[in-house]
């Protein structure tokens, strides 16, 4: 409430007065973009490739409904980027409601599409009549291509503006759409996309489509690639699955119509220890889940629990297994495709469908349940690492619920080794996790006792992608990380219990320093990943050199700097490089000064933009697959920068 002394009081003929007039009418493309977050949630690198995706999703959907079979994606030298397919084209035709051409309205009206009535498009993916003109309101320039009744049909546009009526072009071959847009850079500004980025969202929409053939070619490094999987989801789980030891050879297969939605499955189990299952609604990756991930997961729960107690599995007096037993090591797919999803945020991160949620339970059980009685060798093996699963669950909450209790602030029990800081704001404190002791001295010395606290850690910690949870548990510097970060661990995560909302990793510039970075990020994305999603992890970056000469003093943070400012100083007479491998090379105050002192220093927040990427690359590295690993390296090993070996 406001204060009394903080009100205005009113008196006639006062300035503010508020009336219809003040009230903004914002049109279709001024709406978009003054608030591009709203259509695709951010104007950052991540914002700028959903602009390709929403092309995509346009011939996606020609696909789906049976009229595409080959998409070409080609981001050029200057960053614009081409959509083509060969589906039926977009109509010219002039619609009888805006008076406009089909091909305008589309590109310039909200909300204006063939999937609303669900007479030409039973499912679609995108933003449902918002897509195409969104792209083209954030583009500085739009041009679409439209080969109908053997002829080109062309129109070009700019920041959403049309530039002219559709015109004749040339005659073409064959139906469909071209789209090339370049992106507004008033909105993105030098953002620039990334091809792994874009190559992985392509290959993750064909194997849901199969049969469906999509091209990317990227110009600016001359990478091209065709993607085409006949076995659709079933590939895909067998390229999740690619660098694990498996349960059971093949995956398991379901699909079936329901109440016209469309329900397909792939699940294999392997060795690991996490789970991976990917969630899609109309070929859009909803990456917060919904109900048909709901619905997948009880179904599975179930179906096992089912079966194992018909076999004797589970004795009467035995609990049930629980989700969270039923799903280590499992890699799954779950897709449906239905006529009118209800989304939960504009950019789809989540289905809310609540039929949906019946129908992949119904689906998934029957499908499940006729699997097993036909494979029972592998249903057994697949029970027998659930039974194991359980019984580490077990020893496992006994070691939760106990490092629970010992960080509980009533107690006032925290690690002995914890330097914690004075101020009792989390969202104002941070948390630096030190590799040694040494450097953990120096960090405790320097540090602002204020608002930073210092866990050092004594040596590497547990390698958690190779450890059953109730191992990971009786680790020592695990047990330290967690209770000082007072937030719990894998399902009682709480992220309104984090002590500090700056979760900062920092070792030293080698290959032990990178070694425990790793072996923390695999932590912190296994087992508390709304750490990572919601931006609270970081990463330190020491200098690697400190040169000086005379009165010239310069800490330096890569090697291409290093070599610029040795350019600089060259002729100048004793010029000195100091290489620092370890941060405890550093005394307390250049420490500060280089890593620590918010006003100087350089942060790298973890993010994760493909879940499934992410998890490929943590069980490649720190699995126990070794030619994947070799591979990995093999490909990489030109890329790395700053390694000091």
């Amino acid at each position: 409430m406001t204060p009394k002394s903080a009100r205005k009081t009113r008196t006639a003929g006062s300035t503010d007065e508020y009336s219809a007039s003040d009230i903004q009418v914002l049109g279709a493309r001024e709406a978009i973009r003054r608030r591009p977050g709203m259509y695709i949630g951010s104007t950052d690198a991540r914002g700028l490739h959903h602009l390709i995706y929403e092309i995509v999703y346009n011939s996606v959907d020609e696909a789906m409904a049976g009229y595409c079979d080959k998409i070409s994606v080609v981001i050029h030298e200057d960053n614009s980027v081409s959509v083509e397919d060969n589906g039926r084209g977009i109509p010219v035709d002039m619609h009888p409601t805006t008076k406009r051409s089909a091909l305008e309205t589309v590109m310039t009206v909200l909300h204006a599409g063939a999937k609303f009535a669900g007479k030409i498009y039973q499912v679609s993916g995108g933003l449902h009549g918002v897509g195409a003109s969104v792209v083209n309101a954030l583009s500085s320039q739009c041009i679409v291509d439209v080969r109908l009744d053997g002829k080109i049909y062309h129109q070009e546009f700019k920041q959403g503006i049309p530039q002219g009526e559709v015109t004749i072009i040339g005659e073409g071959d064959g139906t469909g759409t071209t789209t090339t847009f370049l992106a507004d850079e008033e909105i993105f500004g030098n953002a620039k996309y990334d091809f792994n980025t874009v190559k992985e969202r392509i290959r993750e929409i064909t194997y849901l489509n199969r049969g469906l053939e999509i091209f990317l070619r990227d110009e600016r490094s001359d990478n091209e690639l065709s993607f085409y999987f006949e076995g659709g989801i079933t590939s895909f789980v067998r390229h999740l699955n690619r660098t694990r030891t498996l349960r059971h050879p093949q995956p398991i297969y379901i699909n079936k119509s329901i109440n016209s939605t469309i329900v397909e499955a792939a699940l294999q189990y392997n060795d690991g220890f996490s789970e991976n299952t990917c969630s899609f609604a109309n070929c859009v990756n909803t990456v917060d889940g919904g109900s048909h991930l709901t619905g997948f997961r009880s179904a599975l729960t179930r179906a096992l629990n089912d079966y194992a107690r018909k076999n004797k599995f589970l004795k009467e007096d035995d609990p049930n297994l629980t989700g969270e037993d039923v799903r280590e090591g499992l890699t799954a797919v779950i897709s449906v495709k239905i006529g009118e999803p209800q989304f939960e945020g504009q950019t789809k991160a989540k289905l809310g469908n609540p039929e949906v949620k019946g129908h992949v339970e119904s689906v998934v059980g029957e499908g499940l349940s006729l699997y097993f009685e036909e494979h029972p060798d592998d249903v057994k093996k697949i029970i027998d690492k659930c039974l194991l699963s359980a019984k580490a669950r077990e020893a496992a909450r006994r070691a939760r619920d106990l490092i629970v209790r010992k960080s509980s602030l009533d107690t006032g029990t925290l690690p002995g080794k914890l330097a914690d800081c004075s101020e009792k704001d989390p969202t104002l404190c941070e948390i630096y996790i030190v590799e040694g002791p040494s450097a953990g001295g120096s960090a405790k010395e320097g540090r602002e006792r204020r608002f930073q606290a210092i866990l050092p850690l004594r040596g590497k910690i547990l390698n958690v992608e190779k450890a059953p949870p109730d191992k990971m548990l009786s680790n020592e510097e695990i047990r330290a990380i967690i209770a000082a970060l007072g937030a719990g661990i894998d399902e009682d995560f709480d992220l309104a219990r984090l002590r500090y909302h700056k979760v900062i990793i920092m070792a030293d510039a080698d290959v032990d320093g990178a070694h425990i970075r790793t072996l923390l990020l695999t932590f912190f994305f296994r087992h508390m990943p709304d750490l990572v999603h919601n931006g609270h992890l970081y990463i330190a970056m020491p200098p690697l050199y400190r040169i000086t000469a005379s009165k010239y003093e310069k800490w330096v943070y890569t090697d291409d700097e290093k070599d610029e400012i040795l350019k600089e100083l060259k002729g100048s007479k004793r010029v000195n490089m100091q290489r620092y491998k370890g941060l405890g090379e550093m005394n307390s105050g250049q420490l500060w000064e280089t890593t620590m002192d918010p006003t100087t220093r350089t942060l790298l927040q973890v993010s994760v933009e493909d879940a499934a990427r992410a998890d490929q690359t943590f069980s490649t590295l720190m699995g126990e697959e070794v030619l994947p690993r070799k591979t990995f390296i093999q490909t990489h090993a030109k890329s790395v920068r700053n390694l000091d070996i």
